[in-house]
């Protein structure tokens, strides 16, 4: 696919929605618009994306698909299940392994991770 993971990530999220503002891409990703900038710009010079300024907000910077960026997503629909299928993994472990990732990751933005008295992992302190 020729796309870096966080430029995948990127990529993602404006299939899901498009176009997005800077502002709103970077929330949806927990990525700072300092950080978010360059994966745009190397993005719009693959001709993937398109950054614009939304008429009437000279400040908003709008991010929406390119037709090529569009075309792209049947290619990247393809990767999971490869991905599952070179695991060689049943797919209910695949499943709960992303649960437990994802409760991790909650963990970590609230702030609660350690020491929360859940008994799995819990590293004494």
């Amino acid at each position: 696919m020729g796309l870096t993971h966080p430029q995948y990530l990127v990529m993602l999220a404006l299939w899901e929605r498009s176009p997005r503002s800077l502002s709103d891409l970077a929330s949806v990703l927990s990525l700072d618009p300092g950080t978010l900038s360059p994966l745009l710009k190397r993005l719009e010079s693959a001709e993937l994306v398109v950054r614009r300024r939304v008429q009437g907000d000279e400040r908003t910077l709008a991010i929406g698909l390119t037709e090529r960026g569009q075309a792209l997503r049947c290619e990247a629909e393809r990767i999971p299940p490869a991905v599952v299928e070179r695991l060689g993994m049943p797919l209910a472990d695949l499943e709960r392994l992303r649960e437990v990732l994802g409760d991790v990751i909650a963990a970590t933005r609230a702030g609660s991770g350690a020491g929360s008295g859940t008994g799995r992992g819990d590293v004494p302190g």
